[in-house]
């Protein structure tokens, strides 16, 4: 037979509600962690409405890094009007441009990748 101890309902509660607590303090550790060694970065507000109302995240990015067009071009070895037609929707990309694209301005590719053309 085990061993078992009882407790109320009320001290059960309570004592969820303290790991729930430490599991929500030791995600902000790691996240602070994450920040303070360079692996992980806030992103500006203004740019994830950006990308939640559907803008190009390529787009996005470049102008969060400080590109413009012709900049990340010759930063990444991906032609301009290939570039511009990646932003506008008007072609996908392939994952070596995208590869490119995300090695030059320092996001994953998924952070470039899209499901739907920009609008």
């Amino acid at each position: 037979m085990a061993d078992t101890i009882t407790i109320s309902r009320q001290e059960y509660d309570r004592l969820r509600e303290a790991v729930e607590e430490l599991d929500e303090l030791r995600a902000y550790d790691r996240a602070r962690a994450d920040l303070a060694a360079g692996s992980d970065e806030l992103v500006p507000s203004e740019a994830v409405v950006r990308l939640i109302a559907g803008e190009s995240p390529l787009r996005v990015w470049r102008e969060l890094r400080g590109f413009n067009q012709s900049s990340l071009a010759r930063a990444s070895g991906v032609n301009r009007v290939y570039l511009a037609d990646i932003e506008t929707g008007r072609k996908r990309g392939s994952i070596e441009a995208l590869r490119k694209l995300a090695l030059a301005l320092q996001v994953t590719i998924d952070d470039l990748a899209t499901g739907e053309k920009a609008a």
